[in-house]
């Protein structure tokens, strides 16, 4: 562990603005490495002739590591954010947050990273991380992760790295495909997950939405039969919360569905569930995957949502009680409060 005096030898912390301008460089960095200087210059909206005194103190302290194809943490830099991340989150609140939030949820843990995932995409990744972290602190000899889709899961894929443990991980989608990009939907995701995890993964090739009919049909498979009883059994659940309206347009919802979603004044989805303010179900999607009552009898419950215009969704959520931990950011963190 770095001592705190050597630390504030590093990054001026008696400068709380410059401590946490240097601190935010180097965790863009660690996040996007190898990365040019014009390109972290626009994400984190500072000058380039600022930054160019930001990068060359960086460098100075042999934190960073300047390459023609960008810039990139060096092992003493990356040691420094690590021994930091604790002490900064007391500086900027965050500790505080994530107290209060674990109270008024009544969860395990909520985890808050600095930043507003709806202003600053990067903000997603560094939620990733944190949540790839939780992860790796609650396996057990051997897992079942179910996982489902959307862009905040896709991001937690990204940093997903191999467990240091060696422990046996089977990572499974928590429902069929959603009809949007291929690389947001759980069966995607899953697979990276494992790839990226060194796992194995077994995959659901249904669609999300089915008539009554094809539902019943489907769920006789014996293939899908048997990969909706390791879905019960799963040590781990890892999911997004979405906003209703966002999802049902994701969905192509059909009109008459989509107008019960408006009607029941549905603010957050997830499962293929959609909920109002108070937490009441207000539609239900026909889908072969995980149901509510199934994520009840699972110990790790993992929600991952970010961003201000989220709050309301997370709220509705976490209504139900299924969440154990909840990973989010600033952004959200404030307006959780707030509501």
């Amino acid at each position: 562990m770095i001592s705190l005096i050597e630390v504030q030898k590093k990054l001026l912390p008696d400068l709380l603005l410059v401590m946490q301008k240097r601190y935010q460089i180097l965790q863009y960095i660690r996040l996007m490495q190898p990365i040019g200087r014009r390109s972290l210059s626009t994400s984190l909206g500072l000058s380039e002739r600022i930054l160019r005194n930001e990068v060359q103190f960086l460098k100075d302290q042999n934190l960073i590591d300047i390459q023609v194809s960008g810039m990139s943490l060096t092992k003493e830099g990356t040691s420094l954010l690590k021994s930091l991340e604790e002490m900064m989150k007391d500086v900027l609140g965050l500790t505080v947050l994530e107290a209060t939030l674990k109270e008024k949820f009544n969860l395990d843990k909520v985890i808050v990273v600095s930043g507003n995932s709806d202003s600053s995409p990067w903000v997603k990744k560094e939620m990733g991380r944190a949540c790839v972290s939780c992860i790796k602190k609650r396996l057990e000899a051997k897992n079942i992760v179910a996982v489902t889709g959307g862009t905040t899961l896709a991001a937690v894929a990204e940093m997903m790295t191999p467990d240091s443990k060696n422990r046996e991980i089977l990572f499974i989608p928590a429902r069929g495909g959603l009809g949007e990009t291929v690389e947001n939907q759980a069966n995607t995701i899953c697979a990276k997950m494992a790839e990226r995890a060194s796992g194995n993964y077994r995959l659901l090739h249904v669609p999300d939405q089915l008539s009554k009919d094809a539902y019943q049909s489907i769920i006789e498979e014996p293939s899908i039969k048997e990969l909706l009883a390791i879905m019960k059994s799963s040590s781990m659940v890892i999911h997004g919360i979405g906003d209703a309206k966002t999802m049902a347009e994701r969905r192509r919802t059909p009109e008459k569905d989509f107008k019960k979603i408006e009607d029941g004044h549905a603010v957050a989805e997830a499962f293929g569930y959609y909920f109002d303010q108070e937490g009441k179900i207000v539609h239900k999607v026909q889908t072969v995957g995980m149901q509510l009552d199934d994520i009840s009898e699972i110990s790790n419950v993992i929600a991952v949502a970010g961003g201000a215009s989220k709050a309301k969704a997370i709220i509705a959520y976490m209504k139900q009680s299924l969440a154990s931990v909840l990973v989010t950011d600033e952004g959200a963190a404030n307006e959780l409060i707030r509501e």
